[in-house]
Parts: C-alpha cells; sequence; structure tokens
C-alpha cells in the first residue's frame, strides 16, 4: 500500500544534507509537471488541429513518446523521499524500534543494489542510441536526450538511497522511533486525522475571511 510519510528534521549533519537535496529533488518533480502540462498543450493543438484544419502536428506521437521518459523518471527520487512509492507493510507495519530500522535498511540496500545496475544498463542503452545515432521513426527526432535521463534520474535516486540507508543505519544505532531524513509511514488513522485538520483549517480560514 502507499501512505502519507512524515520527514523528521533537526541540526544534524544527515537532516541538512536531506533538505538540500529535497530541494533539488522538489524541482526535478516540478520539471517533470512542466513537461506533462505542455504535453497537455501539445496535445490540445493536435487535436483542434486535425478537427479544424486537417493538419495534425508533425511527429505528435515522437513527442510524446520522448517526453515520457522525463515525467515518469524526474519524480522518482521525491517519492522516495516522501515515502510515496507503492509498498506492502502488512509485515513491516508490526515491527516496532531496532527491528523496524533494520527491516527498512535491508529493504533500502536491496532497492539501492538494483538501481545501479539499472543506471548501468540505462547508460549502455543511451550511449548505443547515441552512438549510432538513433532517432524517431516519424521526423527523425534524436532518441538520446530521453534515454540520458533515466541514468541521471536514476542517479539522483540512488543518492536519495544512500541518504535513507545513512538515516536508518543511525537509527539501528541508536534505537528511538524518530529517525530524520527517512520517511515515517503513519496509519490510516493519522492520515486521516490530518486531511481533517487540512479541511476544517482552510474552512475556518474562508469563514474568517
Amino acid at each position: 500500500m502507499s501512505a502519507s510519510s512524515a520527514v523528521l528534521q533537526d541540526q544534524s549533519r544527515l537532516s541538512r544534507i536531506d533538505r538540500i537535496y529535497f530541494k533539488l529533488e522538489t524541482v526535478l518533480t516540478l520539471s517533470g509537471g512542466v513537461v506533462i502540462f505542455l504535453l497537455v498543450f501539445l496535445a490540445s493543438a493536435n487535436v483542434l488541429g486535425r478537427w479544424l484544419f486537417n493538419m495534425p502536428i508533425s511527429g505528435y506521437v515522437d513527442w510524446v513518446e520522448q517526453a515520457m521518459a522525463f515525467f515518469a523518471f524526474l519524480g522518482l527520487s521525491y517519492t522516495q523521499r516522501i515515502g510515496g512509492h507503492i509498498r506492502m507493510d502488512m509485515l513491516v507495519g508490526s515491527l516496532k524500534g531496532r527491528l523496524l530500522w533494520i527491516s527498512e535498511l535491508l529493504s533500502v540496500l536491496l532497492m539501492f543494489l538494483v538501481t545501479l545496475v539499472l543506471i548501468y544498463g540505462s547508460y549502455l542503452h543511451f550511449y548505443r542510441a547515441f552512438s549510432i545515432g538513433d532517432s524517431s521513426v516519424d521526423i527523425d527526432l534524436p532518441t538520446w536526450p530521453a534515454k540520458l535521463v533515466v541514468p541521471i534520474a536514476l542517479s539522483i535516486f540512488a543518492l536519495r538511497l544512500l541518504l535513507q540507508i545513512w538515516g536508518y543505519a543511525k537509527a539501528v544505532a541508536n534505537g528511538g522511533d524518530s529517525p530524520v531524513a527517512v520517511p515515517l509511514i503513519e496509519d490510516a488513522a493519522a492520515v486521516a486525522a490530518q486531511e481533517a485538520e487540512s479541511v476544517m483549517g482552510s474552512s475556518s480560514k474562508g469563514e474568517g475571511a
């Protein structure tokens, strides 16, 4: 399942690095959103051009295919930081203390190793496309920029995993229930309470205005 997560902060070096890195992740995620926004305009122009003037945008499918890499991968690290990826936590949710942090540490370590393999494979895929001058079928759009996005985004994701490995390792060493720089999964009741508080707060502001 996926759930809302809190990420605690303090004045430690890990927390400061986490906050700085989160700014980069936020910018990349917004960039992916901008790409989606531009695709909406492109789709509208393509439909209207075909309908009104019988002149669809040349290479529309090629542009969409290349853009998919940007909005699919640029938000990967951001989502990991906030704990937004889909996960099955029926077993992990019952763990507490060091046992929980050990479980999370092993999980993130495995993700990191898999990500390293994906970075290597996606870089080879980019390099092959760049070397042979691979292009799209319709308008000969170079494919290497979109393919380069994948290893770059995965590398940023890998660095986020390293920060979380650091955070979980500190949690294992220190114990406690409040480690910094890692997503703390909240239960459904806590999420519902926060959403209700947010709605009630918005309503109160509206009434006050």
